[in-house]
C-alpha cells in the first residue's frame, strides 16, 4: 500500500497516540470555537452524547458475535474509533444489506462499517471515508463442474448476488456489453448462505469479495473461484452526506494514524487466512469433515479445559486439531500421542495418567499451553503473544527464546510474531544454532504450526459464531463412554 509522503516515517507508539489525540482534539476545539453561535458539529454531537453508532453486517470479515466477544474487521476498526473518540461503540447489524445505506442517509447510524465497496452510485447517496482495503469481486463455482473463464461462460448457469450489492450495478455494467447475462437477486440471505448453494450445487455461480472468500473457502471446500469480475476495488466507511465534515476529518485521521504505524496492515492480516493459490482443498474438506464427524463428541472436555484455563475452547480444539486431526488414538513415530500429542514427560508434568483418554489429554494440554503462556513476557500484546506460545508449545520454550535472540540480534523485534517467525528456520541453520544457547531445532515447523492453528482457530470461530450456548451451560451428553473411542 503507497503511503503519502508526510507520514511514510512512523513514530513511536507514545507520540502516535499523542498525535492522534492532538489531531482530534484540534478538530473538535476548532470547531467548538468555530460554531459559538451555530449549531454543534456531527462530531461534537457524538462526543456530547457518549455513543457512536454504526450500522455492520454478519460477515466473517466485517462482524460476527462469538461467545467470547465481538469479532470482525470492521468491528474492531470501529470499536477502535469509538475509544479514540472516548465514546461507546454503539454498533448493530442491519436486517437486510440494502438497509445500510439508508440508515446512514436518515441519521440512524453515525458510519456504515461493513466492508463496502466505494461505488458511483453510492457516491450520490453518503460520502465515504479514505479507503482502508482493497478486494476484487470473484465469481464462484462449485468443484467438479465446468469452470468459468469469462462472461459468456455464465450464460446457461443460474446466478444468484445479494440483493442491494455492489455487485448488481457490476452486473448491469457487464451486461450492457453481454445482454444474454441473467441473474437474479437475493435480499433474504448473506453471501455466506450464497456461497454454500453453490458448494451444494443448488445454484450454478455467485459473486463474492475476495477477501470474504478467503474465509469461506475454508468452511466450504468445493466451492471455488472461476474468474475476477474486476479489477481492485477499495473498501470504506460510509458517512452521512453532508457539509459538515468534522466526522469524516476524524475518521481520515484515524486511518491515517493505523497506516502509519503498521496497525491497519497488521488488523487486516489477520483476518487473512491463506493466499488463494495455497488453499488446501483436501486439508479443508478433511477439517469439515471432522467439525461435523468427531468434534461434537469431544466438544464438552474441550469447554472443560476452557473452563480451568481460562484459554478459548476453540483455540483449544485447534490445537488438537493440528496435533492429531481430533483422534484420541493418535501416535506419533516419536512416541507423543492422543489427542494433544503429549509427551510422556510432558503428561507427567500436567498430571495426565493416560495419554488417549481424550478428556485427561485435552485437559492436560491445556494446563501445558497456559503454563507455556504465562512464561511469555505480560508485556506483548495479542494476537503476537499467544503465537508465540504456540510455537514454543511446540519446540519447547527456550527454543523460542533463542529464536527471539537471534531476531533481536538481526535488529528486528523479539516481541513481534511475524518478525519472530521469519528466523525461526534460523534454529536449523548451523550458522545460528551455534551460537545460542539450546542449540538445533526444526524452526521452520514450529512457524507452520502456529500458523496452521490460528487458520483452524479463526475458522472455527465463525463456524460457531451462530452458538447461543455459553461457556458455562453442559452440553448434552452423548451417552456413550467417548473416552474408548477412537474418535
Amino acid at each position: 500500500m503507497q503511503l503519502p509522503s508526510s507520514i511514510i516515517a512512523p513514530p513511536t507508539n507514545a507520540a502516535r497516540g499523542h498525535l492522534l489525540a492532538r489531531t482530534l482534539g484540534t478538530i473538535v476545539l476548532s470547531l467548538t470555537l468555530a460554531t459559538c453561535s451555530t449549531p454543534p458539529s456531527l462530531l461534537e454531537q457524538i462526543m456530547r452524547s457518549g455513543g457512536l453508532k454504526v450500522v455492520t453486517r454478519n460477515s466473517p470479515t466485517t462482524y460476527y458475535d462469538g461467545i467470547d466477544q465481538p469479532r470482525g474487521l470492521d468491528y474492531e476498526l470501529a470499536k477502535g474509533f469509538a475509544d479514540r473518540l472516548g465514546v461507546e461503540l454503539e454498533l448493530y447489524v442491519a436486517d437486510q444489506f440494502w438497509q445500510i445505506f439508508p440508515d446512514v442517509q436518515t441519521g440512524r447510524a453515525h458510519i456504515a462499517a461493513a466492508g463496502l465497496t466505494i461505488t458511483e452510485p453510492r457516491k450520490a447517496l453518503v460520502n465515504f471515508s479514505p479507503p482502508y482495503q482493497s478486494v476484487e469481486q470473484q465469481v464462484i463455482y462449485r468443484r467438479g463442474t465446468h469452470r468459468p473463464y469469462d462472461i459468456e461462460d455464465l450464460y446457461n448457469g443460474r446466478i444468484e448476488i445479494l440483493g442491494g450489492s455492489a455487485y448488481v450495478a457490476t452486473l448491469r455494467k457487464t451486461a450492457s456489453q453481454f445482454p444474454a447475462l441473467n441473474w437474479s437477486e437475493n435480499t433474504e440471505v448473506g453471501v455466506e448462505e450464497l456461497v454454500r448453494r453453490v458448494a451444494a450445487g443448488e445454484l450454478d455461480y455467485t459473486i463474492v469479495d475476495s477477501n470474504v472468500f478467503e474465509m469461506l473457502q475454508h468452511s466450504h471446500p468445493d466451492a471455488r473461484v472461476g474468474f475476477s469480475l474486476s479489477s481492485k476495488i477499495p473498501l470504506a466507511w460510509a458517512l452521512p452526506k453532508t457539509s459538515d465534515t468534522s466526522l469524516r476529518e476524524a475518521v481520515s485521521a484515524y486511518f491515517a494514524e493505523l497506516q502509519a504505524s503498521g496497525e491497519l496492515t497488521a488488523l487486516i492480516d489477520r483476518y487473512r487466512i491463506d493466499e488463494p493459490e495455497n488453499f488446501d482443498y483436501v486439508g479443508s474438506r478433511a477439517f469439515v469433515r471432522h467439525f461435523d464427524g468427531r468434534l461434537p463428541a469431544y466438544r464438552r472436555y474441550f469447554r472443560e479445559a476452557s473452563a480451568r484455563s481460562g484459554i478459548d475452547w476453540r483455540l483449544l480444539a485447534a490445537v488438537a486439531y493440528q496435533e492429531s486431526h481430533w483422534n484420541p488414538d493418535a501416535v506419533s513415530p516419536t512416541g507423543v500421542r492422543g489427542m494433544m500429542m503429549l509427551t510422556r514427560h510432558t503428561a507427567e508434568i500436567v498430571g495426565v495418567e493416560d495419554r488417549t483418554n481424550p478428556r485427561q489429554s485435552i485437559i492436560g494440554g491445556a494446563d501445558y499451553l497456559k503454563r507455556v503462556l504465562k512464561k511469555i513476557p505480560g508485556r506483548i500484546a495479542e494476537p503476537d503473544r499467544t503465537l508465540l506460545a504456540l510455537a514454543a508449545y511446540n519446540i519447547g520454550f527456550g527454543h523460542l527464546e533463542d529464536a527471539r535472540i537471534i531476531t533481536e540480534i538481526q535488529g528486528g523485534s523479539p516481541d513481534s510474531w511475524d518478525e519472530v517467525k521469519q528466523r525461526l528456520p534460523l534454529l536449523g541453520d548451523p550458522q545460528w544454532f551455534e551460537r545460542v544457547a539450546r542449540g538445533f531445532a526444526h524452526g521452520a515447523v514450529a512457524a507452520l504450526y502456529a500458523d496452521n492453528i490460528r487458520r483452524y482457530y479463526e475458522i472455527l470461530l465463525w463456524l460457531t459464531a451462530d452458538e447461543l450456548l455459553s461457556d458455562d451451560e453442559p452440553e448434552q451428553d452423548t451417552g456413550a463412554d467417548i473416552a474408548t473411542q477412537a474418535g
